[in-house]
C-alpha cells in the first residue's frame, strides 16, 4: 500500500532580504506529485504536524546552514496544542529551534483562539519563530494578529496595489518589533514597490523559483537612490541581519574548518551554548591562517575552536545601524571585519551583521540625504517633510503642518542686499531648529519658505519663540508669517492633500499685517489668526501693534 509520503517532494524558496541582498531563509514548500495532500492536512492536524517533521527532515537532508520557514495551518496546533514532533525532529537535524520559523497559515475562521495562543506560546517558548502568513489574502483578525504578536509578517503581493495598507502594517511592524514581508513578487515593479512601502524581506518568482535544491544566488533588482527604504535616520539593524553560521561552543577546530572550507561565503562561524547564546566568535581568515601554518592543522585539528575564536560583538535585536557601529569602533583594528551577532531578549543568536552592508547602506542614505540638502541652510528640502507626513497618515498620528516665510523678502534683498538676505535665512533656519520640539521636522523649501511638521503640542512654543524675536536685515526690521494645518488621523489621504489645506491658510497669513500667524485643521471650515491684525487705512504703511482675533475663510 503506497503512503502520501511516496509521492511527496519539498522544493525550497529564498526568502530575500531587501536590503543587503542575501538569502534571509528557506521556505520549505511541499510539492505532491499526485493528489492534494495539502487540502488533506487542512482537515487532519495530525497530517499537518507530519508534513512539518518531513519538512524539517528534507532540509536537513541538503544540509543547508540558512534558518527555515516551516508552513502550519493555525487550526493544526489550536488542535494539538503545540508540535511537540517538530521540536523532536529539529533536535535530531541538529538544528536550533530558533533557526526555524513556524509560517502560520490561514484559515482563521472557526479555529479557537485561545488554544492557538497557547499552543504558540508553547512553540515559541521552545524557542521557534513565529510567522503570520497569508495576510491580506486570508481571514486573520486584526485582534488577534496582535495577540499573536509575530516576528514576521507576510504580505501577499496583491497588496502592494495598495501602498497605504502595505505602509500601515509596516507601523504594526515596528510597534509588535517585528519584520514585514511581501510573498508572490513577480516583477521588478512589485519588488520597487514593496521596498517603497517599507518591507524588508520578499520572496517570489523574480528572486528565485521553488526548486528541489536550495538557490545558491538569487536575482535582486539594483535598487535606486529615488526609492524612499528604511527611514533616514537610524536605520534598524533587523534590516542588515544575514543567517549565522552556529556550531555548539564544543565544536573542535576541525568542525569549523570542514564548515569554512564548504561554505566559501561563510565569513565566520559563532559558537553558542546550549541556549542559542555566542560564547565564541571565529573569523574566518585569523581561523584558517591559524589551520594554514606548519603545524597548525596538527596542533589544532581535535582541540576546541573556541581557542582561536574571540569574545564576541553582539548587539540587541532593537539596536540601529549606528549603535553597531559603536560597537565595532570597541576594540582592536584586528577586528573591524568580524561579523556582529545579533541577539534576540533572551540573548540567543539571529544572525549576524556584516560591517560591509552597514557601511555600504549608511554612505548610500548620507549621499541621498546629503543631495536633498538646501546648500544656504543645510537643512532638507520637501521631499524629506512630505515623506514623513505621509508615514504619520500611515501610522493613524495627528500632526502639524506649517509653512513660514519672511514678508516681503524681495524688498529685503533689494534694500538690504542679497548677503543681508542670506544671513537672515540662515538665522531664521537655526531659529526653527532651535524653537522645534524632539521628534519634529524642519525642511527649507528654497528662498524664504520653511516647512515644519510637528505634534501639535509643539506649536505653541515654537510660534512665540519664532515670531517673537525682533527680526532684521541689514538694520531694517523684518517680520515673519506663519501658516499651520492640524491634521487629525483620518482628516487627510497623503500629503498633497494636506498641502491643499495649508495653501488658504498661507494666503490668509499674508493678508495680515505684522508677525503673523494663522492655524486652521483639515477638514474643519474657517480658521484662527493667533497673531497678527489687518491693516488699516490709517495703518497701512507703518507698523501696527499685534493683535489676535477669529478670522473666517
Amino acid at each position: 500500500m503506497h503512503s502520501w509520503t511516496d509521492t511527496l517532494r519539498f522544493a525550497f524558496q529564498p526568502v530575500v532580504n531587501l536590503t543587503t541582498g542575501a538569502v534571509a531563509g528557506l521556505e520549505i514548500l511541499a510539492r505532491p506529485e499526485t493528489g492534494d495532500v495539502l487540502a488533506e492536512a487542512r482537515r487532519d492536524p495530525g497530517l499537518d504536524a507530519r508534513l512539518a517533521v518531513s519538512a524539517v527532515r528534507a532540509a536537513a537532508r541538503r544540509e543547508t546552514l540558512l534558518p527555515l520557514f516551516v508552513n502550519v495551518f493555525a487550526g493544526t496546533l489550536a488542535d494539538l496544542g503545540g508540535l511537540s514532533s517538530l521540536h523532536e525532529a529539529v533536535r535530531e537535524a541538529g538544528r536550533l529551534p530558533w533557526e526555524v520559523t513556524i509560517d502560520l497559515c490561514p484559515p482563521y475562521t472557526h479555529v479557537p483562539q485561545k488554544a492557538l495562543l497557547e499552543a504558540v506560546a508553547t512553540l515559541r517558548g521552545q524557542g521557534f519563530r513565529i510567522c503570520a502568513d497569508g495576510i491580506g489574502d486570508g481571514d486573520v483578525p486584526l485582534r488577534l494578529l496582535s495577540d499573536l504578536s509575530p516576528g514576521l509578517l507576510k504580505l501577499d503581493a496583491s497588496l502592494l496595489a495598495r501602498p497605504a495598507v502595505v505602509r500601515s502594517m509596516r507601523t504594526l511592524c515596528d510597534e509588535l518589533g517585528a519584520l514585514l514581508a511581501v510573498e508572490g513578487v513577480e516583477t521588478e515593479g512589485q519588488c520597487a514597490a514593496a521596498l517603497a512601502s517599507g518591507a524588508q524581506l520578499a520572496q517570489g518568482e523574480l528572486f528565485a523559483p521553488p526548486a528541489r535544491l536550495p538557490a545558491a544566488d538569487v536575482y535582486v533588482p539594483p535598487r535606486s537612490p529615488a526609492e524612499p527604504g528604511a527611514p533616514r535616520t537610524g536605520p534598524s539593524v533587523r534590516e542588515f541581519v544575514r543567517p549565522a553560521a552556529l556550531l555548539p561552543a564544543t565544536a573542535s577546530a576541525g568542525q569549523v574548518r570542514a564548515l569554512l572550507t564548504g561554505s566559501p561565503d561563510v565569513s565566520g562561524v559563532l559558537l553558542v551554548d546550549t541556549a542559542g547564546v555566542p560564547v565564541r566568535s571565529v573569523h574566518r581568515s585569523r581561523f584558517l591562517l591559524s589551520m594554514s601554518g606548519r603545524y597548525g592543522h596538527a596542533l589544532y585539528a581535535d582541540r576546541p575552536a573556541a581557542k582561536l575564536g574571540d569574545p564576541p560583538r553582539t548587539v540587541g535585536v532593537d539596536a540601529t545601524a549606528w549603535e553597531v557601529l559603536d560597537v565595532v569602533a570597541v576594540g582592536g583594528r584586528d577586528r573591524t571585519s568580524d561579523d556582529v551577532a545579533v541577539v534576540d531578549e533572551h540573548g540567543r543568536c539571529m544572525g549576524a551583521v556584516r560591517l560591509a552592508d552597514l557601511v555600504r547602506a549608511l554612505a548610500e542614505t548620507r549621499v541621498e540625504e546629503a543631495a536633498g540638502l538646501n546648500p544656504l541652510t543645510r537643512l532638507p528640502g520637501s521631499d524629506a517633510i512630505t515623506d514623513e507626513v505621509d508615514r504619520r497618515i500611515a501610522a493613524g498620528r495627528a500632526f502639524a503642518l506649517s509653512w513660514l516665510d519672511v514678508d516681503h523678502f524681495k524688498q529685503v534683498n533689494d534694500g538690504a542686499g542679497f548677503a543681508a538676505g542670506d544671513e537672515l535665512i540662515r538665522a531664521v533656519g537655526r531659529a526653527l531648529q532651535r524653537a522645534s520640539s524632539e521628534g519634529s521636522r524642519v525642511g527649507h523649501i528654497g528662498g524664504d519658505d520653511f516647512l515644519v511638521l510637528a505634534d501639535p503640542d509643539g506649536l505653541d512654543p515654537l510660534a512665540a519663540s519664532v515670531l517673537g524675536a525682533d527680526w532684521s536685515a541689514g538694520g531694517r526690521p523684518v517680520t515673519l508669517s506663519l501658516a499651520t494645518v492640524v491634521c487629525a488621523p483620518g482628516s487627510v489621504t497623503d500629503h498633497r492633500q494636506a498641502a491643499a489645506c495649508l495653501a488658504p491658510l498661507k494666503k490668509a497669513a499674508k493678508a495680515l499685517h505684522g508677525a503673523s500667524w494663522v492655524l486652521g485643521r483639515a477638514g474643519v471650515p474657517g480658521h484662527e489668526a493667533r497673531r497678527g491684525s489687518r491693516p488699516t487705512p490709517a495703518s497701512a504703511g507703518r507698523g501696527v501693534a499685534v493683535e489676535r482675533g477669529v478670522q473666517g475663510v
